[in-house]
């Protein structure tokens, strides 16, 4: 029995993670195939050629993008964006949908920023308890300010499921950050725990380490 179940468990080993990806890259292919409902009733792969091919929407939804991008980033595009934002800051619910979501993006594609790049250990829901956190940001605010020490804005997600989560702002002196990187932050959390990432080396042991033949 102990031989057949460390098989069994072997083989799950090997096929849930093959499932998972499975799953997931299925989940965001056939997100981007919806992208060939922009083409007209006649242009689309099923009239054409008689049948769907998966995988189509990415290539288009690709195509979308760097095309946005090459029109976005001259001088006349420029001047759209800035008229089309325009336009959108007169309808009161969608410009702050729009503005939020716009600096979210901007501050997690830049390369100065530090949001979503530090894990940190913060006492969470209560004292005596930990859980993990990531840095979303450290600027100085109207919070900060009135509550008159400093403080740092991390997002603390749910488990296993990351895109749900809470934001809080911690004192400073109260959030540990953790030399882990964020994907081993997310590892953890998404195994509730049970895959944890080894401690990081001290810098001295590490130069030993790498100084070794």
């Amino acid at each position: 029995m102990l031989l057949l179940r460390r098989y069994l468990v072997a083989g799950l080993l090997v096929w849930l993670p093959l499932v998972a990806v499975y799953l997931v890259v299925r989940t965001l292919v056939r997100w981007m195939d919806s992208s060939l409902l922009l083409l007209p009733l006649q242009y689309r792969p099923e009239t054409l050629l008689g049948t769907t091919i998966p995988g189509l929407g990415v290539l288009l939804s690709l195509l979308i993008l760097l095309f946005t991008g090459l029109v976005a980033a001259n001088l006349f595009g420029r001047k759209l964006v800035r008229l089309w934002e325009r336009l959108l800051a007169r309808i009161p619910l969608v410009r702050s949908v729009y503005s939020a979501v716009k600096q979210l993006v901007e501050t997690m594609f830049s390369d100065n920023g530090d949001s979503f790049r530090k894990v940190v250990l913060v006492e969470f829901p209560r004292r005596g308890l930990w859980t993990l956190g990531f840095l979303t940001s450290s600027d100085v605010g109207e919070a900060q300010q009135k509550i008159g020490c400093e403080v740092l804005n991390v997002y603390i997600p749910t488990t296993p499921n990351p895109t749900g989560g809470y934001f809080v702002m911690v004192p400073k002196e109260e959030v540990q950050e953790l030399e882990m990187s964020v994907d081993d932050g997310l590892k953890m959390l998404l195994s509730m725990g049970a895959i944890v990432p080894p401690p990081a080396k001290p810098e001295d042991e590490l130069a030993q380490a790498e100084a070794k033949p």
